[in-house]
């Protein structure tokens, strides 16, 4: 190498480490290094990425700045991104300038073959139009009753009798397999009338649920890599994108069938055939000619939206209360009291049929419970935002075109600044009245686990109807304890599972203590 070669070398490497240093002082986020940006402090955070990131944000106030490869010309926007959980921020990127942020080319490029131009996939008019159509459906009390129907027919012919079972033989379960079944037959049964059947003694394995299992897990595989890897993977067909392809074919046909089925019997409902109520007839219904693409995106976002984020809820749910036994004590007693005054004394009555509507909107401190939960282990953690035109944050920080914003949900619901000094403590009672008598809903932009501004999510009553069900359904007949030595981690995922699932042993609950416990409160309060 000449002297001039060498020169020019050391010239780009000067030139290099003073850009390096410029940017990196703007930044106020984890460490960043030469080249590869904060990677290094993710890789190794890797095991804790959700508790890395809130330590970061209480260090910095709420709010950072970080690259993810320090690359000349790519760190102002690809490589920039803005991580915020402050609820000031999040309103404004969620509503105030709500069209500033949408979800943006990388995330609709991984999720398209999976969820198409659907509704979890879309933005701008595409998105209103499908958010309109189907708002207008989840208002309607008629849904809120199938699922209803689906949600007490799969506590009482298939969950209830699961965990008896693993009780009687003095097995463990696997909670969170078990839940994700539930939630699975729930959905589809909602969305397009059928029932999977997943959650069916023996566990069987369902062509459709593998498939969808498939899918999404190959589709979450292409966040990890950049976007000309995977790319280049699904065009010569290697690894994962073989399977994802596989998968989609065999969704496609799946869905087709039943859209083809559901064509004939809606033409026969006119000639008094069985009459269907789910989301996909629904919409097939309408005056409006919606092509069978159009449909099939309809059914996979519901699905995809409604299935783990209720299961992987609930399994934080019954791990939180199986650790606050105080807690536990309370719901139970909440449980009976209320079955007491709509079914009587005789606790036989209890646990023959699930509860209906009018018992579970009475189970006030559950649904805190649930919402704690959510507050500390919301189903999705965190979410990302595409920036379209430069703006400035509600706390000043500037955010560039071309550049990513990510909110970490997970971190709101663990800042003194904004829950006070007991946020890391598992407390229902934060969100009941004074007296302990009504729910008090949270301002959305503290509590981002169902969403916030034009985007909230649609099913939030059907989920808290769901979630409610189910663990009012257990926690009367059950009292469920972590097996022994089972470790319970997160899996870092779009959504929130539990990394080796959640083994549990069932125990009887003995109603007559609990009924004795009543007893005596209402004789003190009497005197």
């Amino acid at each position: 190498m000449d002297a001039s070669a060498a020169f020019m070398i050391l010239l780009a490497i000067v030139a290099y480490l003073v850009w390096f240093k410029f940017i990196a002082r703007s930044l106020n986020g984890p460490r960043v290094w030469p080249l590869l940006g904060s990677l290094p402090g993710l890789i190794q955070n890797s095991h804790r990425m959700h508790e890395w990131i809130a330590d970061n944000l209480r260090g910095c106030g709420g709010t950072y700045q970080t690259c993810i490869a320090a690359i000349p010309f790519l760190s102002r926007k690809q490589g920039l991104v803005t991580v915020t959980c402050d609820p000031k921020n999040v309103e404004h990127i969620l509503k105030g300038r709500f069209d500033n942020y949408p979800k943006g080319p990388i995330w609709q490029a991984a999720f398209h073959d999976l969820l198409g131009d659907g509704i979890f996939n879309s933005d701008g008019d595409t998105w209103l139009f499908q958010r309109k159509t189907a708002a207008l459906e989840f208002t309607t009390r008629t849904l809120r009753q199938a699922m209803a129907r689906w949600v007490s027919r799969a506590i009482k012919q298939r969950f209830c009798p699961i965990l008896e079972t693993a009780r009687l033989q003095g097995k463990s379960v696997d909670l969170q397999d078990l839940l994700l079944r539930l939630t699975f037959d729930n959905i589809c049964g909602l969305t397009f009338g059928k029932d999977p059947q997943t959650l069916s003694p023996g566990l069987p394995e369902d062509g459709f649920a593998m498939a969808f299992d498939r899918a999404t897990e190959a589709t979450l595989q292409r966040f990890i890599l950049p976007e000309i890897i995977w790319k280049l993977k699904k065009w010569f067909r290697l690894e994962m994108e073989v399977k994802l392809s596989q998968s989609l074919q065999h969704l496609d046909k799946y869905l087709s069938e039943i859209i083809n089925t559901r064509k004939l019997e809606l033409v026969n409902q006119h000639q008094g055939g069985v009459p269907h109520d789910d989301l996909l007839s629904r919409f097939m219904k309408k005056k409006e000619s919606y092509s069978d693409e159009f449909l099939k995106n309809v059914a996979l976002n519901f699905i995809l939206a409604g299935r783990d984020t209720s299961s992987v809820a609930l399994c934080w749910f019954f791990w939180l209360v199986s650790q606050n036994p105080s807690v536990e004590e309370k719901i139970v007693t909440e449980i009976c009291a209320v079955l007491m005054e709509t079914r009587g004394a005789d606790t036989s009555k209890w646990v023959d049929e699930p509860l209906v509507f009018e018992e579970v909107d009475r189970l006030i401190y559950l649904k805190a419970a649930l919402s704690e939960t959510l507050r500390l282990y919301p189903s999705v953690p965190q979410d990302s935002k595409h920036v379209i035109a430069d703006d400035v944050l509600p706390n000043g920080t500037f955010v560039p075109a071309g550049s990513n914003v990510t909110y970490s949900i997970y971190s709101i619901g663990r800042m003194k600044f904004i829950w006070g000094e007991d946020c890391l403590e598992f407390k229902p009672e934060r969100w009941l009245s004074e007296d302990g008598k009504k729910f008090e809903a949270k301002d959305s932009y503290r509590f981002v686990s169902f969403n916030a501004g034009p985007r909230i999510c649609l099913g939030k009553d059907l989920a808290y109807l769901q979630m409610t069900s189910i663990a009012a359904a257990v926690l009367l007949r059950h009292r469920l304890t972590v097996v022994p030595g089972h470790r319970v981690e997160q899996k870092i995922s779009l959504t929130l599972f539990m990394k080796f699932g959640l083994l549990m042993d069932v125990h009887p609950r003995n109603l007559k203590l609990v009924l004795e416990k009543i007893s005596k409160a209402g004789e003190k309060l009497s005197c």
